[in-house]
């Protein structure tokens, strides 16, 4: 035993009696302070006895007794213990002695609960009129703290029930103090012990909270905030244990305790709290490794099933475990986010009921032991064969942790490890699970905002994009987008398929610059132009030039990158247009693969009147041509060059029959993302007949509707449609007749024979939509041409065309057989 100096909130000794012989004894592990206070404290009591630390322990309550009521208390000791106990002092004894000095006054403080009864604390000072109820609930914080330490000796024991008496480490903390803070003015007083334990000497505390949080190691800021800054009673009563950097370099474990006090309202008005050094929770060299590994990967999980999937790994394996579980904790449920092993056999009957989805989910009500684990906020730990129900017996036999995994002063999951084989904890062990609780619990708080923010910007960002690709003529075309995991903002990704007339399909994708909603706006405003110009019928690189103008013209610094390739379906010509994006990749029908050698000019709105070149390229048909944004191919862990071979690796082995299976490969390998991601995928198939064309350029003259008759007579019989040629010849002379009469400028006729229809164009040069009249009467001279048109064909339109239109109509046709 010791007789080292201890003060403490008015006790000037303090006194650990531990429980011994199979619970019927406490016995005396540690005296320290002030000796002359007390005259022969007893070495063995007697659980059963009458001593104020055996009334205590057995009510598992503190009891405080003033000066006068000291000799009330006798005790029986056991009888080889008389020796050490003169008669009438504080804990109890038989046989003479002297009476306690006056003015003394005497706490006994149990050390534990539940099944974890540890032993019991005798504090005593010279307060005349006792422990006031500040001294009291603060003597019972440093009764939690004391019992943390004994909980860690209790462990390196060896399977002793107890710590014994005489050992080497001190299980009184003699560097604790105490500090009170008044929530309504954020003023703290705190005892000198608690400044030296965090390296402050006492002429630089200003009395705020936020200098001795200082001290403390940032990433255990936030949970020491919710502690010592509560918004409700969440924090009365839990354990912490955190780092301090002292001023020589020093990293330093200390325990914090604290209890909250509230008004009649029940809201927070004081805290209380008791600060003792903790460097029986220094971690282990393997420790501080593997939380520092799992610290670096949570700090990249982005998902709630990420941070738990990580988590189960992290703690399976190095604690030898048999089981491991993570989930949420939601109103009446425990919901299982990450568990190993995977197979429902593993785990207790009360959780296979309950297996309806990939992962169980349990019914808190089952599992009372668990609820009030996680209520209290720490660390719980079972040895074997501890009496639990059902649902938790099954996981660990051999032991079972719980911890809670909280963050911000709430509590949002919990984890829990079982063993299968007998399994005493360590500290060091119970060290590494309370340093992730408090990973595990960060990270998961972090994913719930991150998985709300990241369904809130994918669900912006893919009502910026087509709903859905159209069904194309000789072709497949699928597209993927994925939103960045390494930030909430919305990006300005997008692709777009744009259906041309003549058999052309357009296929577009782009990248602004930036993730936010000014980049989200910029990219909804330049697929709308991109179409508008596309639909109109320019050529590719006009339809980028006037992208290009539009963006300079917004005043916007933001810029833009493009790709636009205008394939003839039905030829197999692309031609491509690249405003400072990525070239297409080809994988040819035969599996070789390549990057497009296309020509290029500068991103979108940086120079007003920059040319954009446009490069020709054919298409075979069993060809997979592939658009894609850089977030694909790049990012700080993988450099273009090689994000773009991986591209061509996956397209060189893939099965082109499955576009859609394609493009998921190609997402595969793309993990965390520090960009958003679009890919464009087509697979080209042409077509079976390639389609009949022909050009007229109608001059201006009195018979020129006869001769746009006799020219689409002459081409339809020489291409064996006569059949459909009374009905051609009637639409040409409508449509032509009224070209002529109702624009300036030149009229053009295009002639489409394709394998199931024919299709009659003429353009002219007026953006004029001709207008079908509601009503013809009798004696109308004219507007009966569009209602015959409608009449006599399968469909018929009009487009914008190059600063005009194009008005067509389309008549049913099949080959004759043979």
């Amino acid at each position: 035993m010791t007789s080292r100096g201890f003060a403490f909130c008015g006790a000037e000794l303090a006194a650990v009696y531990v429980v011994a012989d199979q619970g019927r004894e406490l016995h005396l592990a540690e005296l320290t302070g002030n000796r002359g206070l007390l005259h022969g404290l007893p070495a063995v009591l007697a659980v059963a006895g009458r001593s104020p630390a055996a009334h205590a322990f057995r009510a598992g309550r503190a009891l405080w007794l003033a000066p006068g009521e000291l000799t009330t208390f006798t005790a029986d000791a056991p009888h080889h213990a008389h020796h050490h106990a003169p008669r009438h002092v504080t804990a109890g004894s038989r046989g003479g002695g002297p009476d306690p000095p006056a003015g003394i006054s005497l706490g006994a403080l149990p050390l534990g609960h539940g099944d974890q009864e540890l032993g019991c604390l005798v504090v005593a000072g010279e307060v005349g009129d006792g422990f006031s109820a500040d001294r009291r609930s603060l003597l019972e914080l440093y009764a939690d703290q004391v019992a943390a330490g004994l909980e860690s000796v209790a462990a390196r024991s060896a399977g002793r029930k107890a710590p014994q008496a005489h050992l080497a480490q001190s299980l009184v903390p003699h560097q604790g103090g105490a500090f009170i803070v008044e929530l309504s003015t954020g003023r703290m007083e705190a005892h000198a012990h608690v400044l030296e334990l965090l390296g402050l000497p006492p002429e630089e505390f200003d009395g705020k909270v936020e200098t001795l949080l200082a001290r403390a190691v940032p990433d255990d800021i936030p949970a020491l905030m919710a502690v010592v800054e509560p918004d409700r009673r969440d924090a009365d009563g839990q354990q912490l244990a955190f780092r301090v950097h002292r001023p020589n370099g020093e990293l330093r474990w200390l325990g914090l305790r604290c209890r909250v006090e509230t008004d009649s309202a029940g809201t927070p008005r004081r805290v209380l709290g008791v600060v003792a050094d903790a460097t029986y929770l220094r971690p282990s060299a393997d420790e501080v490794s593997l939380v520092q590994r799992l610290s670096a990967t949570l700090a990249g999980a982005a998902t709630i099933r990420e941070v738990s999937r990580l988590a189960v790994a992290a703690l399976r394996e190095p604690l030898g475990a048999a089981r491991v579980a993570v989930g949420e904790l939601e109103p009446e449920r425990l919901i299982i986010t990450s568990l190993d092993p995977p197979e429902p056999d593993a785990w207790p009957e009360a959780w296979r009921s309950e297996w309806r989805s990939e992962w169980p989910d349990v019914p808190l009500g089952d599992l009372p032991t668990l609820q009030s684990a996680v209520r209290g906020g720490h660390l719980s730990l079972w040895p074997p064969g501890a009496a639990l129900e059902r649902g938790l017996s099954g996981l660990g036999p051999g032991g079972l942790a719980v911890l809670p995994l909280s963050a911000g002063g709430r509590t949002v999951g919990a984890c829990l490890v079982g063993w299968d084989a007998e399994h005493r904890f360590g500290p060091e062990e119970r060290s590494l699970l309370t340093a992730t609780a408090g990973l595990v619990g960060q990270a998961l708080v972090r994913a719930h905002a991150l998985d709300a923010g990241h369904e809130l910007a994918t669900m912006l960002q893919r009502s910026l994009l087509p709903r859905k690709l159209p069904e194309l003529p000789g072709g497949v075309a699928v597209a993927r987008y994925l939103p960045a995991t390494a930030g909430l903002e919305v990006g300005g990704d997008w692709y777009d398929v744009i259906p041309l007339g003549g058999g052309h399909v357009a296929f577009v994708i782009g990248d602004v610059q930036g993730h936010s909603a000014a980049a989200a706006t910029i990219m909804g405003q330049m697929r709308t132009a991109v179409r508008a110009y596309a639909v109109e019928g320019h050529p590719a690189d006009v339809v980028v030039a006037r992208a290009n103008r539009l963006l300079v013209g917004m005043e916007t610094d933001l810029f833009a990158t493009c790709g636009y390739v205008d394939l003839d379906m039905e030829e197999g010509i692309a031609k491509v247009v690249r405003a400072g994006h990525l070239p297409p990749v080809l994988r040819h029908p035969d599996g070789v693969t390549e990057e497009m050698v296309v020509e290029g000019g500068p991103p979108l709105g940086v120079l007003a009147e920059a040319e954009f070149p446009m490069t020709e390229a054919g298409l075979l048909p069993g060809t997979l041509l592939v658009l894609l944004t850089d977030g694909l191919v790049e990012s700080a862990r993988l450099p273009l060059e090689e994000g773009m071979r991986r591209v061509r690796d996956v397209l060189a082995v893939a099965n082109p029959v499955d576009a859609g299976a394609v493009a998921d490969e190609l997402l595969v390998a793309v993990g965390r993302r520090d960009d958003d991601v679009a890919l464009l995928l087509l697979r080209y198939d042409g077509t079976r007949d390639r389609p009949l064309r022909s050009h007229w350029k109608v001059w201006r003259l009195p018979d020129a509707v006869l001769h746009a008759r006799r020219f689409a007579a002459r081409t339809l019989r020489s291409w064996g449609a006569a059949d459909e040629l009374d009905t051609a010849l009637l639409v040409v002379s409508e449509l032509v007749t009224n070209a002529i009469a109702h624009t300036q400028g030149e009229v053009g006729m295009d002639l489409t024979l394709s394998a199931d229809r024919l299709r009659i164009a003429v353009s002219d040069a007026s953006p004029r939509s001709p207008v079908k009249p509601v009503s013809v009467s009798w004696e109308s001279t004219g507007g009966r041409g569009l209602l015959i048109v409608e009449a006599m064909t399968a469909a018929w339109g009009s487009v914008p065309l190059s600063g005009g239109k194009q008005v067509w109509a389309e008549i049913p046709w099949r080959r004759p057989a043979g």
